[in-house]
């Protein structure tokens, strides 16, 4: 709601507050008008004190009048915080809170702490801002620091500044000291994030969301919620975010709230501020004996607050307990959180048990244990909250106020309990999707009945792609290819838990796991830093290099615009030295970020980059193709579809990058070196019957015609040279270790093992005692133990599951099928060998088994009419696919014709089940039949 709120109005709104707070703040010092107001005799003020004795400790206090300041601040401003958070959320909140505004002073100066950075080749010294780093004391300990510091106040609050007004002035302006403090100290809102007593309660009562708060994930907008920002002269605003902490509260309050649910802070902040609160308010009682004393709103003008620290700090029974105030007030209120914070994990962890077997996940009764803690504090809160102020007003209005504080939090509470973390996945993920529909231009409007796509619902988005005319199984890949880019790009999701966190979208648009993955390698082709794992991407950083981008763009606006050019390069340095500091910007995202900016430079660099990648991919796969290699020819043929998929995508991707390249850019150079390299890969890509399609129809057309042409001329034919040494080989095929596919991992072990045993085993040790995570698949735990036990060059037959998964990779049907489905289909497949002449089937058995021809070969035999044709079949054929998929008896014979055949038989209902459950195996499945079928029907 708040969000959209143009900043140029919140910032008068934010000097409007703060000099109202610093009045009042200013008023707790010299106050002598509004006493006047508190006078018994005074005609019409509902603060005149009367004749009633308030009994502390069986003892009437003596009043006298008071200027009105704190009564103000504790009894009607502090309450409205609380309020503001629950309805409106922090998004209004964080935009309007003085503190968080006087904290900002030191970066609207330009006075903020940096570190001195020098570039250890070039000597280039830049400056960055200080942040506080996420691993260190404060990063790690933030949470604890805010709520012990809000523990603090409270008990200052009993002890010192309730009533004396000197006190609370000068800890007021000591907030503010060190809030500005903080803000030189570190950047971005570091104060709000990482000190602000107030920030516990802010997540309490406005996470997941306010009532009335918008939804960040769900947003289209650049700038959500209480998102750092700031005003250009044009009058837009623009993103001043640093990424000074992620996730960030500021950018989207229910990411974070769903990030923290699970830590133990946040237990501690929960549960413990319903005790601290009730301890708190329940003090007032202790100490004085009686409800009166508070709810008379005595504590706020006590005259005696600080003579008493050392009176007894507690009164029950009539009777005064000998404990010092000073001490009693502590120990209330800590007892209380205790009390509050081992309560409640115990309510939580007798109702985690009873539903543990029900359909509800831990993180969802967790949270709605939050939250009925935060509807029922925040109601105990108002009972005693402004209550001193509302019981001075007519009945009528104390009614009200009552039936409005309970209206508000049902309804929060209502829209709250039905939230979850796979839900507000589900909505981001939708958002998403919903953007790559757009981006696709499909003709949606006969579908949605006057409505856009931002109106439909998270189900409605997924509906209307599976029934839209247009959206083709290509345009649907493209979609859900720009999600996942998204995805990664934000830290919403990393190549490890792409897979389970994308599993519902998967779901609904009908993509396998395995097109998930073909999908990560085309992102990784296009941009390698996109699945590196050492590279954290998080939404935060994302938009702190879009809003230096945006300031880049406009100082280059700015300069172009300049007719008088002198001292212009002493400015533009010191413009763009003050925007490296202000966004904290690195070197290597300075670079990129230049090329971004300059698309004709950036398409260059990225077709370099990546045909010197295509460069060292013909080397790997001219590697697997030397004769050396010949007796291990099974398992280096899996390993060149690997390397040869790498090409092509490498070839597409550069194809397409030609095509964004400006007009009068020279291209030839880098069109000649693609041909030099892959020429067949390319002429292969344009020219594919599967390609010639709309998409490829536009590719073409967006190539400049010499480049098309220069592509599909014939090629000259090449002498490929033999390499040097077993070692270079090696090497190369050691390079296929750092892939992530699992099988291609072992199998590149198990043939570094065939050239070069001791490497092998020099390898297998250090993998198994670095235990990384990338090599803890099954598959590679058994190569790199079989090589530990016996590094001596061995055949393939002594690594059984590896050999099952490599002969069904390399056959017709199982071909390029994902390391975890081949596994499954191999540990429910046997092996068996015959001798040349034994028969492997006879016509008239029953078909039981898919069997795939491993070695050797074999025949089968075709009873015609007047005589017995006989086909030859070689390994990786399959003897008897059409029998399979019918279910039917066998109608030939099948005789082993070599003496090491060897047959790999798959059960038919292994092979029923994976048609039944991968679209994408049936669909292969039947595209091979087709062309059999096809090629049986050619005239002879």
């Amino acid at each position: 709601m708040f969000a959209n709120f143009p900043e140029r109005e919140m910032h008068w709104v934010r000097w409007v507050l703060t000099i109202g707070w610093l009045l009042l703040i200013a008023s707790l010092f010299y106050d002598p008008w509004t006493a006047v107001l508190t006078e018994p005799n005074h005609p019409w003020s509902p603060l005149r004190l009367t004749d009633q004795c308030v009994q502390v400790q069986g003892e009437c206090l003596v009043e006298q009048p008071y200027p009105i300041g704190a009564t103000l601040f504790w009894g009607a401003i502090v309450p409205s915080a609380i309020f503001v958070l629950l309805v409106f959320g922090h998004e209004l909140w964080r935009r309007i809170c003085p503190l968080s505004f006087l904290s900002q002073i030191p970066r609207a100066l330009g006075w903020q702490r940096q570190f001195k950075r020098e570039h250890p080749k070039t000597g280039k010294v830049r400056y960055e801002l200080a942040k506080v780093d996420p691993n260190s004391w404060l990063g790690r300990n933030y949470l604890y620091v805010q709520f012990a510091w809000l523990f603090i106040g409270l008990c200052g609050r009993i002890l010192f500044f309730n009533a004396d007004r000197l006190i609370l002035g000068l800890w007021l302006l000591f907030t503010i000291a060190v809030a500005i403090a903080v803000g030189y100290w570190y950047g971005g809102k570091s104060w709000c994030h990482y000190f602000c007593p107030m920030a516990p309660v802010q997540t309490i009562f406005s996470e997941p969301g306010g009532l009335l708060g918008s939804k960040a994930h769900m947003s289209d907008r650049k700038i959500t919620q209480s998102m750092c920002r700031t005003v250009l002269p044009d009058g837009n605003e623009q993103s001043a975010c640093v990424a000074c902490q992620s996730p960030c509260f500021d950018i989207d309050s229910e990411r974070s709230y769903w990030d923290g649910l699970n830590k133990p802070a946040t237990s501690l902040i929960r549960y413990g501020y319903v005790g601290l609160v009730i301890g708190y308010f329940l003090y007032y009682y202790l100490y004085a004996g009686n409800w009166n004393y508070y709810f008379s709103g005595i504590w706020n003008r006590d005259p005696n607050q600080l003579a008493a620290l050392l009176n007894p700090g507690l009164y029950l029974f009539g009777q005064p307990i000998n404990i010092p105030k000073l001490l009693a007030v502590p120990l209330v209120l800590g007892g209380f959180t205790a009390i509050g914070y081992g309560v409640g994990r115990a309510i939580e962890s007798y109702i985690q048990a009873r539903y543990q077997q029900a359909n509800i996940s831990p993180d969802v009764i967790r949270h709605r244990i939050f939250a009925l803690c935060t509807f029922a504090i925040f109601n105990f809160f108002f009972i005693f909250a402004a209550r001193p102020l509302i019981l001075l007003t007519p009945i009528w209005v104390q009614y009200i106020y009552d039936l409005v504080l309970v209206f508000f939090s049902t309804l929060w509470l209502q829209k709250t309990w039905n939230r979850s973390p796979d839900r507000y996945s589900r909505e981001n993920l939708a958002s998403r999707f919903r953007k790559q529909l757009e981006k696709l231009q499909l003709d949606v409007s006969q579908y949605l009945e006057g409505r856009s796509l931002d109106d439909l619902h998270t189900n409605e988005v997924y509906v209307l792609a599976k029934v839209l005319p247009g959206f083709t199984r290509e345009k649907r890949h493209e979609a859900y290819k720009g999600v996942v880019r998204e995805a990664l790009e934000e830290g919403y999701v990393n190549y490890s838990n792409s897979l389970a966190v994308l599993q519902q979208m998967r779901h609904e648009l009908d993509i396998s796991d395995d097109e998930h993955r073909e999908v990560l390698e085309e992102l990784g082709i296009e941009d390698s830093e996109l699945l590196n794992p050492h590279r954290q991407r998080s939404l935060e950083n994302q938009i702190r290099l879009s809003g230096y981008q945006k300031s880049l763009e406009r100082l280059m606006r700015l300069r172009q615009q300049q007719t008088d050019r002198s001292g212009a390069e002493a400015w533009d340095a010191t413009q763009l030295q003050a925007l490296r500091r202000e966004y904290s910007i690195t070197a290597s995202e300075e670079d990129w970020l230049v090329r971004e900016l300059s698309p004709d430079l950036g398409g260059v660099a990225k077709i370099e980059a990546l045909l010197a990648r295509l460069t060292d991919w013909v080397a790997c796969y001219r590697a697997l193709n030397q004769l050396v290699l010949r007796e291990a020819r099974s398992a280096v043929s899996l390993l060149e579809a690997s390397v040869y998929q790498k090409q092509k995508l490498i070839v597409q991707t550069i194809l397409e990058t030609l095509t964004t390249l400006p007009t009068n850019t020279p291209m030839m150079p880098l069109v000649q070196s693609l041909k030099q390299l892959a020429g067949d890969i390319a002429a292969e890509h344009l020219q594919a019957a599967d390609w010639r399609t709309e998409e490829t129809d536009r590719l073409i057309k967006r190539l400049p015609p010499d480049v098309v042409r220069t592509l599909l001329e014939p090629e000259t034919a090449t002498v490929v040279s033999s390499m040097k040494s077993s070692e270079e080989i090696v090497g190369y095929i050691e390079s296929l270790l750092q892939q992530s596919e699992p099988l291609v991992q072992a199998t590149a072990l198990y043939v570094i093992a065939h050239l070069d045993p001791r490497r092998a085993e020099t390898i297998a040790r250090h993998l198994s005692e670095s235990n990384q995570a990338e090599f803890n698949h099954p598959i590679i735990q058994e190569t790199i133990a079989q090589l530990l036990a016996s590094p001596s060059p061995q055949s393939l037959t002594a690594f059984p599951r590896l050999e099952k998964m490599i002969y069904l990779f390399n056959s017709d049907f199982f071909h390029q099928m994902h390391t975890d489905t081949l596994m499954a289909l191999a540990d429910r497949s046997e092996v068996r060998a015959y001798s040349t002449g034994d028969v492997i089937t006879e016509a008239g058995d029953t078909c039981r088994e898919l069997l795939l021809l491993m070695e050797g070969d074999a025949k089968i035999h075709y009873q015609q009419a007047n005589a017995v044709a006989v086909e030859r079949l070689h390994p990786g054929q399959a003897l008897d696919e059409l029998e399979v998929l019918t279910h039917s008896h066998l109608e030939n014979t099948i005789v082993a014709d070599a003496a090491n055949t060897r047959i790999l038989a798959v059960p038919v209902d292994t092979f029923d089940d994976l048609l039944d459950h991968d679209p994408d195996f049936a669909r292969r499945v039947l595209e091979l039949e087709s062309q059999r079928l096809q090629q049986v029907m050619q005239p002879m």
